[in-house]
């Protein structure tokens, strides 16, 4: 299962393209709306969201809310592109008072990308490097989502930080995975803490007040898997080099760890490697988690734990030192409208990909066809691992 998504910040929509998706699954336009609506959501978000409501459109292959194997091209509207028709045009001559952007951002793709693409206007840049990208991303990951479902497979999130506020968790890994959805959803932070999450939008408001911007941390959890998707053999089969790609592939991301991660090389190998047990008629399992469900790039079983650490987003009210592209001359960072903090939003965006990423292990090791087969397989492997454990 494989996506593609075409579209600018302020072009007038954003598209996606899944392939590889089987025959029969059901697919609901809510469902993935309300995934949509997450992603906008979140305390500290920007006046890009008061514009915005994104809702998706599916062009091709569904038919009577069932996929038919066939690609998938979803469409978002971008309702500011109103604003936008002149100086986003796709052809005809460019507006005479066209103001270019020419004062690159730090931390943003702005300057290596005109550097890159010989460019004297940031905007043929960032419009695509823009978030706004994500939110393709998102609509094409409630495909992902459906079939994951359809399999016994959960994919969830929640912020551990923004800035120097921070849930504290007794035991992470057996925390991370006991925390219920809705605790979740109901946050406008996405923090299941009511201390810590009143804490986060304090941290949120002395940025907003100083013209600043934040970052944060998150968990990405996967409940459900069965043991030994992926593989050990090469390269890239392994799950944690595809997830951890998967994760990296958004921009804001800096740091990703599975399990307990850098935690690991400071322990002893006693206190990091999970004891294998055996439970009659259920199977292997293991004693602790501290892999967080990966092993050998392969999925133990266990819930599947990932960390992740966003920067801080770059465009800044109180605007960085750059170099104006014309006179060469040392200037103040462009300002686009923008969020104070985004983590809660980008939380939402990794379960998208690793939800892809999951959904392609699933379809290599069950099939791709037909929803029916898959789930025969399925069936037939759990047995076979109960039968095996006897």
């Amino acid at each position: 299962m494989r996506y593609m998504t075409a579209g600018e910040s302020h072009g007038p929509q954003l598209t996606a393209i899944i392939d590889g998706v089987p025959a029969g699954l059901r697919i609901s336009e809510e469902s993935i709306n309300a995934d949509l609506g997450r992603r906008q959501a979140g305390y500290g978000r920007g006046g890009r969201m008061a514009i915005e409501q994104d809702r998706v459109t599916i062009t091709s292959g569904v038919r009577f809310g069932r996929t038919l194997g066939t690609p998938i091209a979803l469409t978002i509207q971008n309702r500011d592109w109103e604003h936008w028709t002149d100086c986003m045009a796709a052809f005809g001559d460019a507006p005479a008072d066209l103001q270019r952007e020419v004062t690159p951002r730090p931390g943003h793709a702005d300057l290596v990308g005109v550097l890159k693409i010989d460019s004297d206007d940031c905007r043929d840049v960032l419009e695509r490097a823009s978030a706004r990208e994500t939110a393709a991303r998102v609509a094409a990951a409630g495909v992902a989502r459906e079939f994951l479902a359809e399999l016994g497979v959960e994919v969830f999130s929640y912020v551990l930080s923004i800035g120097s506020a921070k849930m504290h968790e007794a035991d992470p890994l057996r925390d991370a995975v006991e925390y219920k959805p809705l605790e979740i959803e109901i946050s406008d932070v996405r923090c299941p803490n009511d201390a810590a999450a009143d804490a986060m939008r304090a941290e949120i408001d002395k940025a907003r007040e100083l013209g600043e911007s934040l970052g944060g941390t998150f968990r990405v959890v996967a409940r459900g898997l069965v043991p030994g998707l992926g593989g050990y053999a090469s390269a890239d089969e392994r799950m944690t080099a595809r997830i951890g790609a998967a994760l990296f592939s958004i921009p804001a991301i800096k740091g990703v760890e599975f399990g307990l991660g850098f935690e690991a090389a400071r322990l002893p190998g006693s206190e990091v490697h999970d004891p294998i047990q055996l439970v009659p008629g259920s199977g292997f399992t293991r004693a602790s988690n501290n892999a967080g469900g990966l092993e050998g790039g392969m999925t133990t079983g266990m819930p599947l734990i990932a960390t992740c650490a966003m920067k801080p987003i770059p465009t800044l009210m109180t605007p960085l030192e750059t170099v104006n592209l014309d006179t060469l001359e040392p200037a103040e960072a462009s300002k686009e409208r923008s969020d104070v903090c985004a983590v809660p939003a980008c939380a939402v965006v990794a379960e998208s990909e690793m939800a892809f990423a999951l959904a392609q292990a699933y379809l290599e090791k069950f099939g791709h066809d037909n929803m029916a087969d898959i789930k025969a397989n399925l069936a037939a492997y759990r047995q076979r691992l109960k039968t095996a454990a006897k």
